[in-house]
């Protein structure tokens, strides 16, 4: 949808002078410093820059972002048109405009500001204020009514409008230091508000959580960390959920056996027997065991709690941006620190960001120390970077874990002996046979061909029964690369 405002800016050269000089919304200078792109793979479109190299761009839901030129981003309007509202009436040049000033602070700010601009730069502020204010049809707005939306507006630049460079892939930062709700808070709130239901005897409250497998972590996790002595009833009910459904997130399950366990009731064992696995007895038992979980793994502070908790209950619950911002603003604060990036590459590739996880994952790659380590990481590298569709990189990454494992002519080290009769030569020679096929349907045939050779040799090199677990993926390479024809060998 075409916004109105720049539409005239983009027909009215008079009013695009207006706007250009002196609110510097320069629609001659709608192009950025560097490539770059939102983190969520939505639209963007720079329509306007200014004398510092920042730049004005609109997302593809409207709303507008403001990048600077030294990497900081902020979303400052939900249009163009209200973004012209506050640029024009809420200058930058008053530089005393700050959040959480009242209404006469605010005024008393942009009066000084106005007439700094009036002495220094601008003595027709006034006029040329007005008529583009009235030359846009733009609105007799309350400044502190404006200043309210900006606000705002800069709180909801996460998680959908976060700016990454294109090729670096690291996060533009927020401005300053404007209020965010955490995700820890995000992602408890639903569960939150489901035990207050249950608490409350709000009818099917019981039953919507108790189907609900995501809900139900939310609320185990919430009732973990505001604890009530008649909450026991509804804990064996989450434990007995948890114990009969049996899903992959066995985190819950022991969390809400901790709870119950807790309590201490000899009517509960068996229960806690189940979902323990049979290390609970007993109540005396079930106490003592439950305490030292608590006190270990578990507790009542959720700021305790690893930020990966929040961030994969956040992905259980479909908030993939919560997720994603999460995880690509601690990769950029992440340093030389191996099980950190571990950790991230996978999170991300579980989003389904191969991206950034490829870029954890090289960072990660470098820092290993032995030829294993460095084979090891290098065809998960690759196998990232295939899913991105970079086959450039991919081919490279494999390139490395050959090196590493000593074919290619290279020397390798002592740790990669045996290789060839260990899970790590399957890994590698897959990669390289998926690799092959998607070369082809891409084609890309020189590739398949040089990437195919190199199967070949790691087939002869692999132990047989890892060759034969690859199951018909070497002979769907293998006529992948037979169907290009005769070609260059």
């Amino acid at each position: 949808m075409k916004d109105p405002a720049l539409e005239l800016l983009r027909t009215r050269p008079d009013l695009a002078d207006l706007a250009a000089f002196p609110f510097d919304f320069d629609i001659a200078r709608a192009y950025h410093v560097e490539d770059v792109r939102l983190a969520s793979g939505a639209p963007l479109e720079p329509v306007a820059g200014d004398d510092t190299g920042g730049t004005y761009f609109v997302c593809g839901d409207g709303a507008v972002l403001y990048a600077s030129s030294e990497g900081e981003a902020v979303l400052i309007a939900d249009s163009v048109t209200e973004a012209l509202e506050t640029i024009i009436r809420l200058p930058r040049w008053c530089e005393g405009i700050r959040p959480g000033l009242d209404e006469e602070q605010l005024l008393a700010a942009v009066r000084e500001g106005d007439e700094e601009a009036r002495e220094q730069f601008a003595p027709e502020l006034d006029a040329r204020r007005a008529a583009l204010l009235s030359g846009l049809g733009l609105p007799d707005r309350p400044l502190f009514e404006l200043a309210a939306m900006a606000e705002s507006a800069a709180r909801r630049t996460e998680p959908d409008h976060v700016l990454l460079n294109a090729h670096e892939l690291g996060a533009y930062r927020l401005p300053g230091d404007p209020p965010r709700r955490s995700l820890r808070d995000v992602v408890l709130a639903p569960g939150r508000e489901a035990l207050e239901r249950m608490r409350s005897g709000e009818p099917g409250s019981w039953e919507e959580v108790g189907a609900d497998a995501v809900l139900r972590a939310g609320v185990i996790r919430a009732a973990q960390y505001d604890r009530r002595a008649d909450d026991l009833p509804l804990l064996c009910f989450l434990l007995e959920r948890e114990n009969t459904e049996r899903t992959d997130w066995f985190h819950e399950r022991l969390s809400a056996a901790v709870l119950v366990g807790l309590h201490g009731r000899t009517e509960d064992v068996q229960l806690l027997r189940e979902a323990t696995g049979g290390w609970v007895t007993d109540a005396e038992g079930a106490v003592s065991r439950a305490r030292k979980e608590d006190e270990e793994c578990h507790g009542q502070d959720p700021a305790a709690e690893s930020e990966f908790t929040w961030i994969e209950l956040a992905r259980r619950q479909g908030r993939t941006e919560h997720a994603r911002v999460a995880l690509i603003r601690m990769l950029d604060d992440t340093g030389p620190d191996a099980e950190r990036l571990r950790e991230l590459s996978r999170a991300l590739e579980r989003l389904g960001d191969h991206a950034q996880a490829a870029r954890a994952q090289s960072d990660l790659l470098s820092l290993q120390d032995t030829g294993w380590d460095r084979a090891a990481e290098a065809h998960v590298l690759a196998r990232l970077e295939l899913r991105k569709g970079d086959l450039g990189a991919a081919r490279r990454a494999l390139e490395r874990a050959r090196t590493a494992v000593g074919l290619d002519g290279a020397a390798p080290d002592a740790t990669v002996s045996e290789w060839h009769r260990r899970g790590l030569g399957r890994m590698i020679t897959q990669q390289h046979l998926e690799l092959v096929i998607t070369a082809v349907e891409a084609g890309e045939a020189d590739l398949a061909r040089e990437t195919m050779r190199h199967g070949k040799v790691l087939l002869k090199s692999i132990a047989d029964g890892f060759r034969s677990s690859l199951g018909d993926l070497p002979a769907r390479a293998t006529w992948a690369v037979a169907r290009l024809g005769r070609g260059p060998s």
